[in-house]
């Protein structure tokens, strides 16, 4: 664990991503853990007594004493910088999630080392907003999971993230985080009235969710009606990020269709199983568009 040093402030970062103060702003770790387990003032001073005797931190000598656990230390830690953190009991969505459930663990760190790479080659000043397409060649590939991670990734930066399941012909971010799939983007490319299609993520004030709804026998003809295209560029004017999970290839074009309008893809392929002539094919579809090729990330989790 990386020793920080204790009594930083925080906030909560609002939606807008300005900054709000938080129930534990400036507030020690020690504090936040004493108050959240609920230690006596006989337990403080042992834990104090511990630090003193053993030059760590008070979070250090909470655990090794049994007061307090690593998730209580990760939470503390997770408060003070404004860091989305869900522990134990109050894991969001699926364990798929791992930068909102394990946010301080290897898995998450890949996805942040991603995160900076987009930062600097898309989302910059230099270039005209775009949503970003996550593709693959075959099922199988993480593609649905990497989309998911990297949109709650870029939320925790505190800009408003949009993450978009396009894959009409086999959804799965309603699962993964667990959110309502009634209504969504079948119904809105439809010209069906739909209502609360965007769902905010719970305990994530930056992070928002569209999803199908209900599975089309159309897919790839909603995805190449104008109003698709004129729905994402809506939605870039109102968020800061946007990030859309697509079929993988093997099941037809669409992807390249809503690439081609999101106007950037990002083509994941998994490691040892990825076919190279099925992934030249993608590169060389997704090139000939309209659109830049972010990179190819090989999945490997």
């Amino acid at each position: 664990m990386s020793r920080i040093d204790d009594g930083v402030g925080a906030g909560v970062v609002r939606g807008d991503g300005a900054q709000e103060r938080g129930p534990f702003a400036d507030r020690s770790i020690g504090s936040i853990i004493a108050e959240s387990r609920n230690l006596n003032a006989e337990q403080v001073e042992q834990v104090l007594r511990y630090q003193r005797d053993h030059g760590v931190r008070f979070g250090e000598a909470a655990v090794a004493l049994g007061l307090a656990s690593s998730d209580d230390v990760l939470f503390a830690l997770s408060q003070q910088f404004h860091y989305p953190y869900a522990p134990g009991e109050n894991r969001v969505g699926s364990p798929e999630l791992v930068t909102l459930n394990a946010p301080f663990g290897y898995q998450a760190e890949s996805f942040r080392a991603i995160r900076s790479q987009l930062m600097m080659r898309v989302y910059n000043d230099e270039r005209a907003r775009t949503a970003i397409a996550v593709v693959s060649p075959d099922s199988g590939d993480g593609k649905t999971f990497f989309a998911a991670n990297i949109a709650a990734t870029l939320a925790q930066l505190g800009g408003r993230t949009l993450l978009i399941d396009a894959d009409m012909r086999g959804p799965r971010q309603h699962e993964v985080f667990g959110i309502e799939n009634k209504s969504g983007l079948s119904g809105i490319l439809s010209g069906r009235s739909e209502s609360k299609v965007i769902q905010q993520v719970a305990g994530i004030p930056s992070l928002f969710v569209l999803p199908v709804g209900i599975t089309p026998p159309n897919p790839l003809e909603l995805v190449e009606r104008p109003a698709f295209g004129l729905l994402i560029r809506e939605l870039i004017g109102k968020f800061d990020h946007v990030i859309v999970d697509t079929p993988a290839a093997v099941y037809g074009s669409d992807c390249a269709v809503i690439a081609a309008r999101c106007g950037a893809g990002l083509i994941i392929a998994r490691r040892n199983s990825a076919r190279v002539d099925a992934l030249h094919e993608m590169l060389s579809d997704l090139s000939n568009a309209t659109m830049n090729v972010v990179g190819v990330v090989i999945n490997d989790l």
